[in-house]
């Protein structure tokens, strides 16, 4: 892949990084400097990148970002108030406010799942990648990923079941 072709790829990208990285940290301020991380490093590394796999590359990119941010994060404390606002986009206030429903609805539903969970299903099912995509973002076996997705899938078919019976 060619330098002069990062822009297309971010434009092509930007909003999925954004949402997986918003899933992690939780934090949509947090998520927009985790996502211009992710693009600066993918500047810096391009070349180390094959032209069908840009999507799976730059999630890991992603991942590693966010699990530097953590790591950095807890060693120190933020004195700072919040002070930016959402990411301009072409949706209407009523589709940003149906999206953040419903990614919050997501949210409440893998909260209390591992970390490693939460991960397994939003790259699989809730970002489209496939199985041996998905485990190499999280760096682990296929046979575990799988695993690491059914009981992932379990923990959240039983939770709904129990607030449906209350």
């Amino acid at each position: 892949m060619k330098r002069h072709s990062l822009d297309s790829m971010y434009q092509m990208y930007v909003n999925d990084v954004y949402r997986y990285l918003l899933s992690l940290c939780r934090d949509r301020h947090t998520a927009e400097d985790l996502v211009q991380e992710t693009f600066y490093r993918a500047y810096l590394y391009l070349e180390h990148c094959k032209d069908d796999k840009i999507k799976p590359w730059l999630f890991r990119v992603a991942y590693n970002a966010f699990i530097d941010s953590y790591r950095k994060e807890k060693r120190s404390v933020p004195a700072q108030p919040e002070f930016f606002h959402g990411l301009a986009d072409g949706r209407t206030p009523e589709q940003q406010w149906l999206q953040q429903e419903l990614w919050e609805s997501i949210g409440t539903a893998i909260a209390g799942l591992p970390a490693n969970q939460q991960q397994a299903i939003l790259l699989y099912d809730f970002h489209g990648f496939t199985y041996q995509e998905a485990a190499g973002i999280m760096g682990v076996r296929l046979s575990h990923f799988k695993i690491l997705l059914f009981r992932a899938r379990q923990c959240v078919r039983e939770r709904k079941e129990r607030t449906e019976r209350e």
